[in-house]
């Protein structure tokens, strides 16, 4: 029933998306359609959508199901009327029509095709005999229209107010950008440790103010690639602004310049209406310490910290490496106290797995084996429980998570097969199952790991990311570097008993020991090994250099419970009054078109893909998702997609208003029109490239779905 309701309601904000997508267009053609009677063309056809007329509505003659151009053509024939001089005085020669296909629309005048140049017309009410200044207006006016319309809404929803994520970072990705920069003001400021901290306030980004956090991630994405960008940060405890240098860099995963930092989160864990959903989360909570707690409670204050804003600062908490006391309030208004341990930092580094990529916990290149969690109903049918340790997928024996991962969306659309390690009532044992694939390269559960509760080792990682030059006013530089465990004899499904003699139970143990030979200035640590066949013990040598001994050195202790389990903090953008909300409509709509523009920029620069481009599919896919965040949110899209909309429509292209425009103008020019010939071949040469890139833009759309 909840899946029915769901289905449902993703079913309504399609049609929401689709009716404002419509309006959009409607505002677009009107328009052209006022501005096409202001200079006395003759206006043959008002439709919305392309393809056959579903219903059409002509003055003189009613409405009509489907077009009433033969019915009105039939008419000037029986009265003797040349179409293209006269017409019926009673019949309206416009006719308004909506046709099956509910994307796009036109205004159709006699003389004037898109895709017939030759279709022209010598009657004085003509596209053609209107002088070229006249039908510069009329060309421009769609797009002036679509600009004014989303400048109204703008202006209506920070009347109103946004409710958005803040300009302040959560959280920030080891490796990153943004966590190796150097303050160039950090002498000045007494700062020791680089990078952005959970916690700073972005109030400056490229010369820009940020107004949500939105606003950050564009400025990188948008940015020149390997030109840096000025960030400027409020620090708490810090009375002046902390400044940074920050050259973003591609990310693996979405293939789009980032700094490498995310959003804040609130201080309420997450909770939603999907019962199983509550009880597998609350179940989690269980499982990492922290019991009783329910979803949707408030994290109200930390042992030491006192009263708490954002989910980040557990982690703050967490960093001594020592139990500490939180307290939350429960929706029933009860609070209840726990204590939280907290748990090893590791490596993270990002894996390319072709189309996608995926983080890779990992401790030198040591991994754990890939387990899993939260399996779904169909995952649980197909004999997946919660817990089970893959020993094989396909055939790759001992996989980590991004060798299983890997293997199995190499099977898309196929059954594979897999030996799971189930502990049961005490008991364990090996389970064979053969596990349907779906399209999109999954089967139905979260992929964790094995190292918080074995020393069993998956396939080593191969390289990671280090840094090799900071500079004070710069950020760091990065090379790749293999792993010490990828130059060690160590095969997929050993378990590792000690280092250097000291036993070890998991991989925080074994953290600490190599931590502590590292802390006497050992360049080698011995691991005991038993390997995946046999029941000896050998030793093998694990290397420690230079750069190995600093990356142990920066991991500390977080909390279990991530930042990841609380909702999103968020902010109401709003405006001061009428007159702000005028300024701020104005604003955002030019802010919105000057970065439209800057993205065909990037787009030809290499920095953004036509991957990251969106067709209709992709954005009906979008608008359903905005819409479920509310009504207010959904006119902010519909604004944006008016201001993208008057963006393309006005692109030096021919087979759209503004190559039509340009056409005009060398006729206002040079006093005579743009030769025929020249227009059909721009003409055609515009439609296989708006063609071209509609087909592929689709095909992402497509594609992205599956995979989602």
């Amino acid at each position: 029933m909840t899946e029915l309701i769901a289905l449902i309601g993703r079913a309504l904000d399609l049609a929401l998306v689709v009716i404002g997508f419509g309006l959009i267009i409607f505002v677009h053609e009107l328009g052209h359609f006022v501005a096409a009677r202001w200079a006395g063309i003759r206006v043959l056809a008002f439709a919305l959508g392309f393809g056959p007329a579903a219903v059409s509505y002509r003055k003189g003659l009613g409405f009509r199901s489907g077009s009433s151009e033969g019915e009105y053509l039939r008419r000037l024939a029986a009265a003797r009327i040349d179409p293209a001089q006269g017409r019926v005085e009673e019949i309206s020669p416009t006719e308004y029509r909506l046709n099956v296909l509910p994307f796009g629309g036109y205004v159709k005048m006699l003389g004037q095709e898109d895709l017939n140049p030759d279709a022209v017309s010598s009657a004085p009410d003509s596209y053609q005999s209107c002088v070229p200044w006249k039908r510069m207006v009329v060309i421009s006016a769609g797009v002036v229209m679509n600009v004014i319309t989303a400048a109204l809404i703008f202006m209506l929803v920070f009347k109103v107010g946004l409710r958005t994520e803040p300009a302040v970072v959560g959280f920030v990705n080891q490796s990153s950008p943004a966590s190796q920069a150097i303050a160039t003001n950090a002498q000045e400021l007494g700062i020791t440790t680089p990078g952005l901290q959970p916690g700073d306030e972005i109030v400056e980004i490229d010369g820009k103010s940020p107004r949500q956090f939105a606003d950050v991630v564009v400025a990188a994405a948008m940015s020149r690639y390997g030109t840096p960008l000025e960030v400027v940060v409020k620090r708490p405890g810090l009375e002046k602004p902390v400044r940074f240098t920050v050259q973003p860099e591609t990310s693996e995963a979405q293939r789009l310049l980032e700094l490498g930092v995310g959003p804040a989160m609130s201080n309420q864990l997450r909770t939603s209406d999907d019962e199983k959903a509550v009880r597998a989360f609350e179940q989690r909570l269980t499982e990492i310490g922290i019991a009783g707690v329910p979803a949707g409670s408030t994290l109200e204050s930390i042992d030491g910290l006192g009263t708490v804003r954002y989910a980040h600062e557990l982690d703050r908490a967490a960093a001594s490496g020592k139990p500490f006391g939180a307290t939350f309030r429960t929706p029933q208004g009860e609070r209840r106290t726990v204590r939280i341990m907290p748990q090893a930092e590791f490596e993270d580094d990002v894996v390319n797995l072709g189309e996608r990529a995926m983080p890779q916990r990992h401790l030198l290149g040591l991994s754990g084996l890939m387990r899993v969690d939260s399996p779904t109903e169909e995952a649980i049918a197909q004999g997946l429980r919660e817990g089970d340790v893959f020993v094989r997928v396909g055939p790759v024996e001992f996989p980590s998570i991004v060798a299983g991962v890997r293997e199995i969306r190499a099977a898309a659309g196929r059954t594979i097969d897999a030996v799971v390690r189930r502990e049961s009532d005490g008991k364990t044992e090996s389970v064979k199952l053969s596990l349907r694939v779906s399209r999109a390269g999954t089967i139905g559960f979260n992929v964790d790991d094995t190292m918080a509760e074995s020393t069993w080792l998956g396939a080593p990682l191969g390289a990671r990311a280090v840094v090799i030059e900071e500079k004070e006013a710069d950020a760091v530089k990065t090379r790749s570097v293999p792993t010490a465990a990828s130059m060690s004899p160590l095969a997929p499904g050993s378990m590792i008993i000690a280092v250097n003699d000291a036993p070890v139970k998991n991989f925080t143990e074994i953290r600490e020991a190599i931590r502590a030979g590292v802390g006497r200035g050992e360049t080698s640590v011995r691991l005991m090994v038993r390997p995946p066949t046999g029941d000896f013990v050998a030793a093998v040598n694990l290397p420690i250099s230079p750069d190995d001994a600093k990356v142990l050195a920066g991991l500390g202790w977080v909390s279990p419970l991530s930042v990841g389990a609380f909702e999103p903090e968020k902010v109401l953008l709003k405006a001061a009054g009428p007159l702000d909300a005028i300024a701020v409509g104005l604003g955002e709509t030019k802010r919105v078109m000057l970065m439209t523009y800057m993205t065909f920029v990037r787009l030809f620069e290499g920095s953004v893909k036509v991957e990251h481009l969106k067709g209709p599919v992709g954005i009906a896919h979008t608008g359903t998702i905005i819409a479920d965040r509310g009504l207010i949110w959904l006119l902010f899209f519909m604004a944006l997609i008016s201001v993208n909309l008057a963006v393309v429509n006005f692109l030096p292209l021919p087979i759209v208003d503004g190559g039509q425009f340009l056409f005009i103008l060398y006729e206002q020019i040079f006093k005579r029109p743009v030769p025929v010939g020249f227009q059909n071949a721009a003409t055609l040469a515009g439609l296989v490239l708006i063609g071209s890139m509609f087909i592929i833009v689709t095909f992402n759309d497509i594609m992205n779905l599956f995979r989602s």
